[in-house]
């Protein structure tokens, strides 16, 4: 029998801290109708992101077409071209964006789902330029030019955000009432 070495023994005592907190963070989300997306691998929960976009206002009656006219942009809703963001509630309780890029697309749309409440904001792109293009670097900190990201706490959003919805009614409302376009 191969003997333990005591690095495999730290590397173990590690493991069993963070399956504790890992477990403990499940807890929370037991019984969520949203347990199941925590089980995704990441670029699922992306996909997720926009079906449940593009189904949620579907059935709230606006127009949704989940091809856009161009590769930047994730659908057009009621003819505004828009970016899909998801996240589920991290431990910390805040939801984090990522992948943000300056592409194609009028309003950047952010779904946050916690286990029993769902958080929505409908950014226009400007704003995300003022406020995160450019200077939230995602993967080379502040000088990063090609992703971004931001965090936000649901209950003490950033107040650049607090105009842009969070709920999901506050975020409908919002694009409902933008000028339907005509789509292109």
């Amino acid at each position: 029998m191969l003997k333990k070495s005591s690095d495999f023994e730290y590397l173990a005592a590690a493991a069993s801290i963070i399956r504790k907190d890992v477990e403990q963070s499940q807890i929370q989300w037991k019984d969520s109708p949203f347990e199941w997306v925590l089980r995704l691998p990441a670029g699922s929960k992306g996909k997720l992101g926009k079906h449940l976009i593009s189904q949620y206002f579907a059935l709230k009656g606006l127009s949704v077409t989940n091809k856009s006219i161009d590769p930047g942009s994730d659908m057009l809703v009621n003819g505004h071209r828009m970016e899909i963001k998801f996240s589920t509630l991290w431990n910390s309780g805040i939801y984090k964006f990522q992948q943000i890029r300056d592409q194609d697309y009028e309003f950047m749309i952010c779904l946050g789902i916690s286990p029993f409440e769902a958080h929505c904001w409908v950014i226009n792109k400007q704003i995300l330029k003022q406020e995160v293009i450019g200077h939230l670097g995602q993967h080379t900190g502040k000088g990063g030019t090609e992703t971004f990201w931001f965090s936000v706490n649901p209950s003490e959003p950033q107040q650049w955000l607090i105009n842009c919805g969070g709920t999901l009614e506050s975020a409908f409302y919002i694009i409902r009432n933008l000028r339907n376009k005509k789509i292109y």
